[in-house]
């Protein structure tokens, strides 16, 4: 890993200022400045914006490391500028909460580094991208037909509430509303302290009865965790085992990966909503298993239209983080724009990310620290940060 330094900054604003007061004195100076950042060979960076020479570019090393766990390749033989790719690395090295970066293309693993306490053999805490594999496990579950249709209510699953409930609504709610956060229960995010307290206390099945709705079920978009926590106790109870060892077998060990620690909650289901842990490489795998429609080295585990449909837009113009724009919801993943290139992405809180950029046939990784439990403004400054890093490679790449 190759460290770098923060990008020159010169005195162009004061140059020209004070050049507009006909100072004799201060054009010296300039001219000293410039012909010091000739001799430096710092002037390329100041009159093209901070951007890197190509010397310091192509000292810049994103080389996958060896193993025989992925087919391997360059940006030159999948089509890419290596100068791009190297831009990429050589911004994300000066980022503080960074862990891992890399970049999938055609299948092969093109780009791959790790930064401060991050490495190839970490397994990372996800977050709210657990969320999307919570989704994949609902598909998981329709596969091995222990789940019959994405119709079914969701109180079904939960008998022992019958006849307790004092809101008739709650009894028409679906799996689908509640993948596509359409249940109407509240953001607990934004929906005052109490139902934070609720979300942080890990005691969420009497939240059932006890939470009410905001919205009727499937009218309006509301980002709940504890519905994608009980969206994953259904799929454990209606497969009959824990949905650790579901997603081991039935997703995990067929894409040659492995299920790291999960958060068990006070109900004793694992958590449905944040605390999965898995490796970089696990979750870029996760993510071509997406891109490929489900299928992943010639077995379908998901089928095709139950991950089309994940990655709809079934809720649009929802807020957008620092360089994305235009949100949009499907199955438990978001949909964002940078530019005009659309593209899917699981997402957990401090910067985990595994984006979809279908028509370049390219899955983008990161990993970063999971800032547990903090979620204030110094959490979100280095989240936004790898945001905009991975926006700003989006927007550098090549119309198709």
């Amino acid at each position: 890993m190759v460290k770098k330094g923060k990008c020159a900054v010169t005195d162009r604003e004061q140059i020209a200022t004070k050049g507009r007061r006909g100072s004799f004195l201060f054009i010296v100076s300039a001219i000293q400045i410039l012909l010091t950042l000739i001799a430096s060979g710092l002037i390329a960076s100041v009159l093209s914006g901070c951007s890197r020479s190509t010397e310091e570019l192509e000292a810049v090393d994103y080389t996958p490391l060896l193993g025989d766990d992925w087919q391997v390749s360059t940006p030159e033989e999948q089509g890419l500028d290596p100068l791009l790719m190297a831009e990429l690395y050589h911004n994300a090295a000066e980022l503080q909460t960074l862990y891992g970066l890399l970049v999938v293309k055609n299948g092969y693993l093109i780009a791959e580094d790790y930064f401060n306490e991050g490495s190839v053999d970490s397994k990372n805490e996800l977050q709210s991208a657990t969320k999307s594999v919570t989704s994949a496990l609902v598909g998981a579950a329709l596969e091995q037909g222990c789940l019959s249709s994405l119709d079914q209510k969701m109180m079904a699953f939960f008998p022992e509430f019958a006849g307790q409930l004092d809101d008739p609504r709650k009894e028409q709610i679906t799996i689908r509303d509640m993948l596509q956060m359409r249940s109407g229960y509240p953001d607990e995010e934004t929906g005052g302290p109490a139902l934070w307290e609720a979300l942080l206390s890990g005691d969420y099945m009497p939240l059932i009865e006890d939470i009410a709705l905001t919205s009727d079920p499937g009218t309006k978009f509301q980002y709940s965790g504890l519905t994608s926590h009980w969206l994953g106790v259904i799929v454990a109870r209606a497969c009959d085992a824990d949905l650790k060892s579901i997603a081991q077998e039935y997703l995990f060990s067929p894409i040659n990966a492995e299920v790291g620690e999960w958060l068990m909650l006070l109900d004793g289901y694992y958590s449905g909503l944040a605390g999965l842990h898995i490796s970089a490489r696990d979750m870029a795998r996760f993510g071509l298993l997406y891109l490929n429609d489900g299928q992943y080295e010639g077995k379908q585990l998901l089928s095709v239209d139950y991950v089309r449909d994940s990655l709809q837009r079934y809720s649009e113009g929802l807020p957008s983080p620092g360089y994305f724009s235009d949100r949009g919801y499907g199955y438990q993943w978001w949909s964002a724009r940078v530019g005009d290139r659309e593209f899917n992405y699981a997402a957990g809180h401090g910067g985990q990310m595994v984006v979809l950029l279908d028509e370049l046939d390219m899955v983008i990784v990161t990993t970063s620290d999971p800032f547990w439990q903090q979620h204030d403004e110094e959490s979100w400054k280095h989240e936004s940060a790898i945001i905009k890093l991975v926006g700003k490679f989006i927007k550098s790449l090549p119309e198709v």
